[in-house]
């Protein structure tokens, strides 16, 4: 597909590109993960990839902020490749919160504790000033009243919750999501989305694994749709959810039961 033409009419395109895929190539072995991904995000596009298990959307999401490497092709961010170097990898990292599909928070310590762990660890913050952001972040997702608790006194939503607001806290100019509500109970997924939904109406630059093809439709300005590592087609939502234009969406859609 001619990718001048999928770009085509973006709602946000006169944006600054902040993340540029171009040719990207994985390699895990004889297994290929991703086969040329070619994509743009602009600044205040929520971007969501959507696909079966195993196309490649988390390994492109893991990419982006070098937590894998790549075999071929580029990743820009803010219009320089990413750095090979760990050390300039890490620092690119703290402009990139990401949320993962567990919610890895420090068991030991408190929710306010795991927000202000990396402000104060890694911003190298006053620990009075890390808490402050980490006490804005909880407020910001709704937590206030549990800072002070332990993650196995949070449900499942809010552990969530909390790893978005300490992601949040480092100050990120773009956030990540890896399905982030795969692990939740059917009736926690909305408070996180929720908040996922609140950011982007907020303008932050976001790049969405999912499953929830609601939130896609919704809250998605352009959609990704991969296939056996592969961009199979992308456009806004309505293209992709009302008028797709490749058989194998239109497969992937009708399989997921999705009426618009």
């Amino acid at each position: 597909m001619n990718k001048s033409a999928t770009q085509s009419g973006r709602t946000k395109a006169g944006g600054i590109t902040i993340i540029r895929y171009r040719g990207v190539v994985k390699r895990y072995g004889d297994f290929q993960a991703l086969s040329g991904i070619d994509l743009d995000v602009h600044a205040g596009e929520v971007v969501c990839l959507i696909g079966p298990s195993g196309s490649g959307k988390s390994t492109l999401l893991r990419c982006t902020n070098g937590l894998e490497s790549i075999e071929g092709g580029d990743i820009e961010f803010e219009g320089t490749a990413l750095p090979r170097d760990e050390r300039e990898l890490r620092a690119v990292r703290t402009r990139m919160g990401m949320v993962f599909q567990s919610f890895e928070l420090f068991p030991h310590l408190t929710a306010l504790a795991n927000v202000a762990e990396g402000p104060r660890t890694v911003l190298r913050k006053h620990a009075a000033e890390a808490n402050r952001r980490a006490s804005a972040m909880l407020a910001k997702v709704g937590l206030a009243d549990k800072a002070p608790n332990y993650p196995s006194a949070l449900s499942g939503g809010q552990q969530q919750r909390v790893a978005i607001a300490r992601a949040l806290a480092m100050e990120p100019d773009v956030m990540l999501f890896d399905e982030p509500t795969s692990a939740l109970d059917p009736e926690t997924i909305g408070e996180v989305l929720n908040v996922m939904k609140q950011l982007a109406d907020e303008g932050m630059t976001m790049v969405v694994v999912t499953h929830e093809m609601t939130f896609a439709r919704r809250v998605g300005d352009w959609i990704a749709v991969f296939d056996a590592g592969r961009i199979v087609e992308q456009g806004p939502p309505e293209q992709i959810f009302d008028a797709p234009t490749t058989e194998r969406t239109r497969d992937f859609l009708s399989h997921l039961g999705w009426t618009g």
